[in-house]
């Protein structure tokens, strides 16, 4: 795989991330304990590998530029910056839950799950729409559209 392809592989990783943590709170919530765990292991390895994936593509190009103006441009660092800090709040959050999980500490896991899971539901879909933003927007359609 090219270097350059790692972008697109993370937001594919993201949006199932996401697609994952839709599956697992729905089981959950219909009190499918066993399949509720298969998801969100599912959720935990998608985003473990985007997290590797993610650092190897950084540490090796360093950051992507935001190349469009206008309206969008305020927009973008609005989302970059939220997704940012929750992303590095995110990974111990993902953690502890887990942990109480897996010591059937359940109702302390179900109160930091009320948290956890928006957040992290919050940083994948966020992680896709920068993709988007940065790699997939023409800089010039909004200057050509009159803003």
């Amino acid at each position: 795989m090219d270097l350059h392809q790692l972008p697109a592989l993370n937001a594919v990783l993201n949006t199932l991330a996401a697609v994952w943590l839709l599956i697992g709170r729905g089981l959950i919530r219909r009190g499918r304990v066993g399949a509720h765990r298969i998801a969100m292991s599912g959720a935990l390895v998608t985003s473990a590998i985007f997290l590797i994936s993610y650092l190897i593509y950084h540490a090796r190009t360093g950051s992507t530029p935001f190349r469009s103006g206008g309206w969008i441009r305020p927009v973008y660092f609005t989302i970059l910056v939220s997704h940012t800090i929750l992303a590095a709040v995110i990974l111990p959050l993902i953690l502890v839950t887990l942990t109480r999980a897996l010591r059937k500490r359940f109702p302390a896991h179900r109160r930091l799950a009320r948290w956890t899971w928006p957040l992290w539901m919050y940083v994948s879909v966020t992680g896709v729409a920068i993709y988007l933003l940065l790699y997939r927007l023409d800089p010039y359609l909004l200057a050509r559209s009159g803003s």
